[in-house]
């Protein structure tokens, strides 16, 4: 059945993921085995209030294969650089994907990517990130790039033992360690204590504009001040106390190669965003990120002659962000203003220039006086925060069309499960049962 290259790409991802079917039952009696197991269907999004709970497999792996060609593109040739093993935690979507991406195809990196992802269950489509993984693997074997990838909690000892296996066996010691997880609960492994975090204020409850994504209209919402113990829950969830003891258990097995790097994504942004952000709940747990840096750093410097830093990246649409009062709404008047003046950056652009422009930089990277990379620089940009914050008190329902650009918003927050990618068929099946080899 004739069908995109992104489909016809992940029909082969799925033989490669059922190889050892094929040795079981031989050629014949596999090739039976896989066109009955292996159901085409018509994906339509289906989303309940701001969360989309299925995935196109061809929409991802064309962004997949999209973020591939920009990398090859902004780095035509490979800088000279020491790093050759990366190990991303949070790799399956966002900045953590692309960093994979930009390490891989930029670098020529051998990449181990940790993930959660739900893989696909009959007619029930895989997660986003499952299926971006796939695509991912499958261009890597194309491509000749070492990739391998563990699909676990991150936070559990069980996964972090898994990952150590596999950098001792099939690594070595690997060079540089992202930190790009995100949840919003986490269980301790050490006390067996599950923590949620909170989107509160600190101090006062905040009401601010927003935009409702469902209906497109601008209006109000409110959050909440946080008790002490919400503030401590959400630093639990989304500190430094993980990603520490991540870098702490590689140093003490000793896969941290001479000169070893780490670093970890965070979100500052303007002030209108203040209250929700650095002033709130979340800003607890980023300051509380930024001291895990600084003495990670202490740390690796010592023993390898190594470094950890906080990148402090650029709005973008996730579906986090999409949930959080006055994002929304902010990230569509920046998107509205940095596309006019040609800055606007998405998730892999940042990563290209964070790989190209500070990780293998002879240099290394540039760091603000806080000692903190910073990818949002175009959108702190003075102009553009000036523009935005103009705009900011006239948007409302009826100009927002006009004045934001939330339609970019929303198809972003659609790219994000494989729906409305351009060049793809939504009209003709496709296999969902694609798997990781």
């Amino acid at each position: 059945m004739p069908g995109t290259i992104a489909e016809a790409d992940a029909r082969r991802s799925r033989w490669h993921g059922t190889k050892f079917q094929a040795q079981k039952l031989g050629a014949q009696a596999a090739v039976r085995w896989e066109s009955e197991s292996m159901p085409e269907q018509i994906v339509k999004q289906r989303s309940r209030g701001f969360i989309c709970v299925n995935a196109h497999p061809a929409g991802c792996a064309r962004n997949v294969e999209r973020q591939i060609s920009h990398v090859r593109s902004s780095m035509p040739s490979r800088p000279s650089t020491r790093l050759r093993n990366v190990l991303v935690l949070g790799a399956s979507t966002g900045y953590g994907l692309s960093t994979r991406i930009a390490t891989g195809w930029g670098l020529g990196c051998r990449t181990l990517g940790v993930f959660f992802e739900k893989p696909p269950a009959g007619r029930r489509t895989a997660s986003a990130g499952y299926y971006n993984c796939v695509a991912l693997h499958q261009a890597a074997e194309r491509d000749g790039l070492w990739a391998r990838s563990v699909n676990g909690d991150a936070f559990s000892d069980e996964i972090k033992q898994e990952v150590a296996q596999v950098i001792e066996q099939s690594m070595g010691k690997v060079d540089l360690v992202v930190y790009s997880l995100a949840s919003p609960k986490r269980t301790n492994p050490r006390t067996g204590v599950t923590h949620t975090s909170s989107l509160k204020a600190i101090g006062s409850p905040f009401t601010g504009k927003t935009v409702d994504l469902s209906g497109g209209t601008v209006g109000t919402a409110s959050v909440e001040a946080a008790t002490q113990a919400e503030i401590d829950e959400t630093v639990a969830v989304m500190g430094g106390e993980d990603w520490r003891w991540w870098v702490e258990g590689l140093a003490d097995n000793g896969l941290l190669a001479q000169g070893a790097q780490t670093l970890a994504y965070s979100y500052y942004g303007p002030a209108l965003t203040w209250p929700i952000y650095k002033d709130g709940t979340i800003g607890a747990a980023k300051q509380d990120l930024k001291a895990t840096a600084d003495s990670l750093n202490a740390r690796l410097e010592q023993e390898v002659g190594g470094a950890a830093w906080v990148a402090v990246n650029k709005a973008v649409v996730t579906q986090a962000s999409a949930a959080i009062p006055v994002v929304p709404l902010y990230v569509s008047l920046l998107f509205q203003v940095m596309k006019a003046k040609g800055v606007h950056e998405g998730c892999i652009e940042q990563m290209t220039r964070l790989v190209r422009d500070h990780l293998a930089a002879e240099r290394g990277p540039r760091c603000d006086a806080d000692g903190l990379i910073r990818l949002d620089d175009l959108e702190m940009r003075a102009d553009v925060q000036e523009e935005v914050a103009g705009l900011w008190p006239m948007v409302e329902t009826d100009n927002l069309a006009e004045l934001a650009d939330f339609a970019g918003f929303r198809r972003d927050f659609n790219n994000l499960f494989g729906f409305d990618v351009d060049g793809v068929d939504y009209g003709l099946p496709v296999e969902t049962e694609v798997f990781l080899p």
